[in-house]
């Protein structure tokens, strides 16, 4: 649509100027070649006017300002004239705000139309002077959406620079300037500001410091104008491109950071930067302290002989960045041995522990039953075993008299203590051995 507007003026800016006669007319006014509109707003055309000599000046009666569409002919066509402040009712609501004494022929249109878009031309009457300036028009453009707002940037884009940035949107009807808001901002600070040529223009600005963050960020900018409808918006956006130095290095190694003697070891290093990096460096740091400088470029292979330190430097136009250390360390087939030594003894001494630890517990154990056993054998043996035995004494005796039948046969007992242990299993079967002896 605005290249159809830019075509549609350029042609009818040529047809003007080819309408211009050949001599010098006799009004010239200076304002803008073309100017841009929005249906259901206004436009304030700046504007001044001056005769082809100087000597011809505004008298002091009545002054009139007039504009005439399509064609600067006055007096051919007067439907063409849309506006005679001399009349009281016109075709368009036009307005001279500029006091033509003092030739100034600024005018505003309101409540516009999309069938105002045309060549407009400026006439002056006053007494004796009646003159148009068809040398200079003015091409009006009114369109139904307003013109995308612009977004500049002063300053280079590079971390650590202090940049403005700058959101502007033209205002062709200062009455009704339009709204602009960003995502910089929560709530800019709106001001107009006058152009040289007297057209207006609303800006929202704000400073920042760059940094890689912004990179990539995307700048949004909406311009708001109050229509008779309502309101129509219009918006932009714009990309930060910001240079910086390399930033987030690391460096990674492959397989582990322990490995055997001999063998391969991969390091490769990232990092983020624009322009990209342009050079990585790899240093080695020593067990002593020494560094030296191993290779080049993001990757490097090498055959482990020895542990060390690593790190890489990426490198762009604008600066460097070292990675963390990578701590590389190379174990030989001795000192695996002897860490299974090592793991191994510890091994064998917490199992003996254990079996010392076992060994004890079981010991105690078995005393503590034996003692109860020994206990009570002891107190089996200690009873004391009776023997009983019967002797018969008649053989020695005299015959006994007869009174002797009468009497109680006297009966001697003889007790004997054995002392000593019986046979246990004899002691199991039948208990304790009671031998009996009777003696008469």
């Amino acid at each position: 649509m605005e290249m159809v507007s830019v075509l549609l003026s350029v042609l009818c800016v040529s047809a003007a100027l080819a309408q211009c006669p050949n001599k010098d007319p006799d009004l010239f006014i200076t304002a803008p070649k073309t100017m841009e509109a929005l249906t259901g707003s206004c436009l304030m055309i700046p504007c001044s006017f001056r005769t082809k000599s100087e000597d011809q000046t505004i008298s002091g009666g009545t002054i009139y300002g007039v504009w005439i569409k399509n064609d600067p002919k006055f007096g051919l066509n007067p439907n063409n004239v849309i506006y005679n402040s001399s009349k009281t009712v016109n075709s368009y609501p036009v307005t001279i705000t500029g006091n033509l004494r003092q030739r100034n022929c600024t005018t505003l249109f309101s409540a516009l139309k999309a069938t105002y878009t045309d060549m407009y031309y400026f006439r002056i009457e006053n007494g004796a002077l009646k003159a148009t300036a068809p040398c200079d028009p003015v091409q009006i453009n009114v369109t139904d959406s307003p013109q995308k707002p612009r977004i500049e940037i002063s300053g280079d884009l590079r971390e650590d620079v202090s940049v403005t940035i700058t959101c502007s949107a033209s205002t062709p009807c200062p009455h009704l300037p339009p709204k602009l808001t960003w995502n910089l901002q929560a709530e800019p600070d709106n001001h107009r500001e006058e152009n040289t040529d007297g057209t207006f223009t609303t800006k929202i600005q704000e400073t920042i410091t760059l940094s890689d963050q912004h990179d990539g960020f995307t700048i949004n900018c909406s311009a708001s104008y109050p229509v008779t409808e309502g309101i129509k918006t219009e918006e932009t956006q714009q990309t930060l491109n910001v240079s910086y130095a390399p930033k987030d290095t690391s460096a990674s190694i492959s397989p582990s950071a322990v490995v055997s003697a001999g063998s391969w070891v991969n390091l490769s290093c990232s990092s983020r930067a624009r322009p990209p990096v342009s050079s990585f460096t790899w240093f080695q740091i020593s067990s002593d302290g020494a560094k030296a400088n191993v290779s080049k470029g993001a990757f490097y292979t090498f055959n482990a002989t020895g542990g060390g330190v690593y790190y890489c430097v990426a490198s762009n136009g604008l600066g460097a960045q070292p990675s963390p250390m990578l701590h590389l360390t190379v174990g030989g087939t001795e000192k695996l041995l002897s860490l299974g030594a090592v793991v191994g003894g510890i091994t064998g001494v917490f199992v003996l522990l254990c079996m010392v630890v076992v060994t004890w517990r079981l010991k105690s154990k078995n005393q503590s039953s034996q003692t109860q056993v020994t206990t009570g054998e002891d107190s089996k043996t200690e009873d004391e075993t009776i023997h009983y035995g019967e002797i018969n004494f008649s053989s020695r005796r005299s015959k006994p008299s007869p009174d002797s039948h009468e009497q109680q046969q006297d009966t001697v007992y003889a007790q004997v203590s054995v002392s000593g242990r019986g046979n246990p299993l004899r002691q199991a079967a039948g208990g304790q051995d009671d031998i009996y002896a009777q003696i008469n």
